[in-house]
């Protein structure tokens, strides 16, 4: 059965190969939208990751938020008395709280102020996953003491290379001194460029107008063994009398992250244009393609009809087409694959956004190439029944 599969002469390969100027148009025009799609479906990762990695980083089995929240970039806030109300139900172990809120950084070296996300914990319980944060809570239980993010935008400045070389870091958050004592890592997104978490009362000083009993998140951590979903329907219950206009939300670290995709998925348009992006490759791959395989059924329409004229069928002939159009996506995808590699790491090394090229998506703009040439050849196949033998001879 082998032997006699290879003892047939590959045709469609062989009229790929004849025209190598062909080719290269083709395989360069299939590359080209494979980039595009890679690269729209990448920075719409990106955008999601990003912006979700804050909501991952809460150590909390539960998390309370105010029932309009949208965004945790502009989040809004809700009164502390029902986080203190939840440590009355059974299997919840402790509370926390975090404050949020969008400050003014200083770079003293252009003297610019540029806009930074600032968190406020309990430096006893920081809710926060950072292992740096962690190592030095005692440091920010004095004032005017911060952790900066590391990975935040370079136009805040040198901050990482200068505390790391003089284990200092001095300059002005909202108008007020501040200085660094750590560093941790979580990455700018494309709402926030970067980070810094302060203890609660270097906030409550940053932000004089915050008022001290409004906070943003509560986190919730239960007794080991506990039914978080009962848990949380009865605190969902419990904290809210009036179901029509409850107070807060209660849900996982994970919903909540979720909350915030959808919002950048739903709410803006960021989600449309990226998705428009993906439909726009795929179409010109679509357009790029037919007019290849046209133009190679047009010029050997003679040749198509002599073997008609042989006793070939229409649908051995179609078949030949349709490998010619799965040849071109393969041919076409490996070179977008690893270019589309090396513009993720450009991108990441630019804007620190977190774009990197996965698995899946590899697989799924694969799948759509190959159903932009098949439908291709399916539109081309028009042109290749036209091939009467009578009318050439």
């Amino acid at each position: 059965m082998i032997n006699k599969i290879f003892r047939k002469t590959p045709l469609a390969w062989r009229q790929l190969m004849k025209e190598k100027t062909r080719l290269v148009v083709a395989v360069s025009g299939i590359a080209f939208a494979d980039i595009l799609i890679f690269i729209q479906m990448g920075f719409e990762s990106a955008l999601f990751d990003a912006a979700v990695k804050p909501h991952r980083n809460l150590q909390a089995d539960l998390v309370l938020i105010n029932p309009q929240f949208q965004t945790i970039f502009s989040v809004k806030s809700f009164s502390r008395e029902r986080l203190y109300q939840a440590l009355s139900y059974n299997g919840v172990k402790s509370v926390s709280s975090i404050y949020i809120s969008t400050g003014q950084w200083r770079n003293p070296q252009t003297r610019l102020d540029r806009a930074i996300v600032v968190w406020g914990v309990d430096p006893a319980a920081p809710g926060l996953k950072f292992p740096e944060l962690q190592a030095k809570k005692d440091d920010l239980k004095q004032l005017n003491q911060i952790l900066f993010d590391e990975a935040s935008r370079p136009e805040y400045g040198k901050v990482s290379s200068y505390f790391q070389e003089t284990g200092k870091y001095e300059t002005e958050l909202n108008r007020k001194y501040v200085s660094v004592k750590g560093l941790f890592k979580n990455g700018a997104s494309f709402a926030a460029d970067g980070n810094v978490v302060a203890s609660d009362s270097t906030f409550l000083q940053l932000f004089p107008t915050h008022k001290p009993d409004q906070i943003e998140v509560g986190l919730i951590t239960l007794q080991p063994g506990a039914d978080i979903e009962k848990v949380k329907a009865e605190l969902q219950i419990g904290l809210n009398p009036d179901s029509k206009h409850p107070f807060v939300e209660v849900g996982t670290p994970e919903t909540f992250a979720q909350k915030e995709r959808s919002y950048w998925a739903n709410g803006t348009g960021i989600g449309f244009i990226f998705g428009l992006g993906v439909i726009v490759g795929f179409i010109v791959g679509i357009v790029i393609v037919y007019q290849i395989l046209y133009s190679d059924v047009s010029d050997h329409l003679p040749e198509y009809a002599t073997l008609k004229a042989m006793g070939y069928t229409d649908n051995y002939l179609l078949r030949v087409l349709l490998q010619e159009a799965l040849l071109l996506a393969a041919l076409g995808y490996l070179p977008a694959f690893f270019l589309s590699f090396g513009i993720y790491q450009l991108t990441f090394a630019a804007t620190l956004l977190p774009i990197a090229m996965k698995l899946d998506r590899a697989i799924n703009v694969f799948i759509l190439t190959v159903i932009m040439c098949t439908v291709s050849g399916a539109i081309a196949m028009r042109k290749l029944r036209s091939a009467d033998p009578a009318d050439i001879f």
